[in-house]
């Protein structure tokens, strides 16, 4: 687990190095979720470049689609593309790493970053699979923020009652978006309490940014019958260095040179203190 969890710092860094030379980026969700994605693709999911297109495969939708740097790192380490050449191209005109998850590279399943959109899409993915009698599981990954959107609800009712239990839900609870704390925004708790009454499943994960609670939250939500499950992870934005955590105006920013150096040494810290203990 200290492998993954060093691994999750490492690839903050290739993030750090995507906004940067992108000139561009929603650095502070792609902080907090970087653990996360970190579990779900090294530890949970069937998925790789080998099977990416059996049907038997695992599904992962990042709903939260700005967050599309983290994603990068991720799939890029997995082995679906290079990593040199997302840094080098992020962002820019013509290139096929564009600010959102788009289904034209490998790996990805579904274009996102419409915010409402990945739990319905999921939940079509997952009844699908019960309908054919597959065993895959589908993932998806949404922003707090984004649960203020109607279209979550409507397919948080469908999911309950066709009864997806292979489906799971995480919520990604920074409790900050782009105008400020989530709360104050649109206030979300008891978020526990309000996908039990729509029939869910609901694992708390205290800490969102630690990859053992999250293995922990992830196999039991893998013996769930009857009904999704919804993992909500209480993470930090900005997750990584003190110039960017629990910081609303680093939603979408890119760090000075002055920035990227502390910021790359305290990952650098932050890593070799997993590493060593």
């Amino acid at each position: 687990m200290n492998q993954l969890s060093a691994m999750a710092y490492e690839l903050r860094e290739d993030v750090i190095d995507m906004i940067v030379e992108g000139k561009a980026g929603h650095i502070g969700g792609d902080m907090s979720v970087m653990e996360i994605l970190t579990e779900i693709y090294f530890d949970q999911m069937n998925i790789s470049p080998e099977n990416m297109n059996d049907p038997d495969r695992d599904k992962f939708v990042l709903s939260k689609g700005h967050s599309v740097e983290a994603y990068y790192a991720v799939l890029a380490r997995k082995g679906f593309f290079d990593i040199k050449d997302v840094v080098a191209q992020f962002s820019k005109f013509g290139t096929k790493f564009i600010g959102h998850p788009n289904n034209r590279l490998p790996g990805i399943e579904m274009n996102s970053g419409s915010l409402g959109h990945g739990l319905p899409v999921s939940v079509g993915m997952a009844l699908a699979g019960k309908m054919d009698k597959a065993d895959y599981r589908v993932y998806t990954v949404m922003g707090d923020g984004e649960l203020a959107e109607g279209s979550v609800w409507e397919g948080a009712m469908a999911a309950s009652h066709y009864k997806l239990d292979n489906l799971c839900a995480v919520v990604d609870r920074n409790r900050l978006q782009i105008s400020g704390n989530t709360e104050d925004v649109m206030a979300h708790d008891d978020l526990h309490e309000r996908f039990r009454a729509f029939g869910w499943n609901v694992i708390d994960v205290k800490d969102g940014n630690s990859i053992p609670q999250l293995k922990e939250a992830f196999d039991k939500a893998k013996t769930a019958k009857n009904k999704p499950t919804v993992v909500i992870a209480n993470t930090v934005k900005g997750k990584g260095s003190e110039v960017m955590e629990n910081r609303a105006n680093w939603h979408h920013k890119v760090p000075s040179p002055e920035e990227v150096i502390q910021i790359k040494n305290d990952l650098r810290k932050r890593r070799e203190a997993l590493i060593h203990g």
